[in-house]
């Protein structure tokens, strides 16, 4: 793992039998400010300390509270809080003979965090790729299931690869969007404007998070060009051919023709060109994505660019209109094996399309429908769930119900913090009882449902004004930042100083040690998980092994496409998390109304 400051601890702490876990972003200095002692041992134990890193000296000394006992490889753990303390500095933890790393407190701890997180989503870029400076898979792409002939081609070269492969899916690409249009409209300030629009460095006017979610946008109106015209993925698992560069892919060559690669028209029916079927039922769920990607992208493109913003407005109507001719989900097709997208709901896409329409619109016929399709899902069914199929149900959280009560009557507007507060209470029930406030179910990409769910309590907490969740809220984002068994971030590059992924199942690392800066890999999965993958094979020893559990497994190796792959759509929520936390860091209120 990565050599430095933090090495050092692991080294002395070889033969430990106590660790603790921290944030090593840091802490805001008025935020819920938690690490958790995990033990192999029974040793009672009495205090903890607060060290300032510079001077040695003890700043605070509390008692050590509750044994939550036993944790994934732990057999005591307890939760070590000193929210109270607000000084900033650097300070560490200790416990005994136990120290924590080194960690800062302070309201800058997070600035700059999004933007960073922005580098990963450039380097995933299709087309004109900047961190390459190369152009990848210009001749995307030739149709399957469409109303047209078998094999026209269809311009789509651009958006997102979506993962460490070249595939690209509408479902996760309009999502990622929706996302980064969401954290410029709600935290502009956070973000700097040091790139153009192709991705290559300066400035052009425009902060760098709204020429990405542009980025997403003009491949999703090639996605969707026509009224009656909507696709759902380039490529197919066919794709999975080896590790190699994007601007050096040949895999176009698997699909039989070596002119470009799939793109499968949205039927709403099963789709699988091999042995493997999906089980779609409708078209809802990837067309109430696109409606609400270019609905919020016609509202805050009504004052920069007029002939865009009406662009975005008839194309979100008409991808809205296309999910009511077919409700149901859609889902992604695969030929090689049975691995998809088996997206499973659909009526929160189309509440938060309907709801961003009436924003665009005023039209109370959309205000309505989202109301509707509110009551039809009020919790997002993995939330208190142990386990769920992969995507079953996507997006992670339900935007929707904040757009929608943001406008809504004072009835309305209670009736959805009240699904929101109902979710987030499932989790809290399940996470009470460890010292992790762990919730989320190791489910493939929980580092994608524990951002989402971070989210969700962000905007509770902004819709109601109501702080019982905050721990809960701060656990889960803290969880991603290596207050975790595994004390290790799970984003790439951050913090710069930290114990980060340095080898993730990625083309660009195998080949050319290219650093994959703020991409969020996927995370743990249940043991049980896996050991029922096929192809996992382990590259090198594993440096967190006497972490990993029967509960839960985590590897940073190459060879672990399971927990060490990072995404695309779970890099743009994370974006937004981020954007989040720096700006409540920077009013320096956590838990306050902004």
């Amino acid at each position: 793992m990565w050599i430095g400051a933090f090495s050092i601890g692991a080294v002395a702490q070889q033969s430990a039998k106590s660790w603790i876990r921290i944030n090593q972003m840091g802490y805001a200095e008025n935020a819920v400010k938690v690490a958790v002692l995990g033990s192999k041992s029974h040793d009672k134990l009495k205090n903890f300390e607060l060290i300032d890193a510079i001077t040695s000296r003890v700043v605070l000394k509390r008692s050590i509270g509750k044994n939550f006992g036993e944790y994934g490889p732990f057999t005591s753990t307890y939760r070590l809080d000193f929210s109270e303390f607000k000084s900033p500095g650097s300070y560490y933890l200790k416990v005994g003979d136990t120290r924590s790393p080194k960690f800062s407190i302070g309201s800058e701890v997070y600035t700059g965090s999004a933007d960073f997180a922005l580098k990963y989503m450039r380097q995933q870029r299709c087309g004109y790729n900047p961190f390459l400076k190369a152009s990848c898979h210009p001749v995307d792409g030739y149709s399957v299931y469409g109303p047209m002939p078998d094999k026209t081609f269809i311009d789509v070269t651009g958006g997102w690869h979506d993962a460490s492969d070249y595939l690209q899916y509408s479902t996760t690409s309009a999502n990622a969007t929706y996302h980064l249009l969401a954290a410029y409209r709600d935290f502009p300030a956070v973000f700097s404007d040091k790139h153009l629009s192709n991705g290559l460095d300066g400035a052009n006017g425009s902060a760098d998070v709204l020429d990405e979610a542009k980025w997403g946008l003009d491949w999703l109106l090639k996605m969707h060009p026509r009224e009656d015209w909507m696709f759902n993925q380039i490529a197919d698992d066919r794709d999975h051919a080896g590790y190699r560069l994007p601007h050096l892919d040949s895999v176009n060559y698997s699909y039989g023709r070596g002119t470009g690669r799939p793109v499968y028209f949205i039927t709403g029916e099963k789709q699988g060109l091999g042995k493997f079927k999906n089980n779609a039922t409708g078209t809802a769920s990837t067309a109430g994505k696109f409606a609400s990607a270019f609905a919020l992208a016609s509202q805050l493109y009504n004052s920069k660019d007029k002939f865009m913003a009406d662009m975005y407005r008839k194309r979100s109507i008409s991808a809205y209109n296309f999910g009511l001719a077919k409700p149901g989900n859609a889902q992604t097709a695969s030929v090689l094996s049975p691995y998809i997208y088996a997206e499973g709901n659909w009526v929160d896409d189309m509440e938060l399309g309907a709801a961003a329409i009436y924003q665009m619109t005023g039209e109370e016929i959309y205000m309505n429908q989202a109301s509707k399709y509110s009551d039809e899902e009020k919790i997002t069914p993995w939330i208190g769930a142990d386990t769920a199929n992969h995507y079953q149900y996507y997006p992670f959280h339900n935007f929707g119900h904040f757009e929608l009560a943001k406008k809504s009557d004072e009835a309305t507007r209670a009736k959805l913090i009240g699904y929101y507060r109902e979710g987030i209470e499932k989790v809290w029930q399940k996470s009470k009882g460890n010292a992790f406030y762990r919730g989320v179910p190791f489910i493939w990409c929980s580092n994608n449902l524990t951002t989402s769910f971070a989210i969700q309590c962000y905007l509770y907490r902004k819709l109601s004004g109501d702080n019982t969740y905050l721990q809960l809220e701060q656990a889960s984002f803290d969880w991603l930042f290596g207050l975790n068994p595994w004390g290790t971030s799970m984003v790439y590059g951050l913090p710069s100083h930290g114990d980060t992924p340095v080898d993730p199942h990625s083309s660009f690392t195998v080949l050319k040690n290219y650093p994959l800066d703020g991409g969020l890999v996927d995370g743990p999965v249940y043991g049980s998980i896996y050991s029922s993958l096929i192809g996992i094979q382990l590259k090198d020893p594993d440096e967190y092994a006497e972490f990993q559990s029967r509960l839960a497994v985590y590897h940073d190796d190459t060879g672990d496409y399971s927990t060490n792959e990072p995404t695309m759509d779970g890099t743009a929520s994370l974006i937004y998390l981020l954007a989040a936390k720096e700006n409540d860091s920077r009013e320096g209120a956590n838990g306050k109304k902004q």
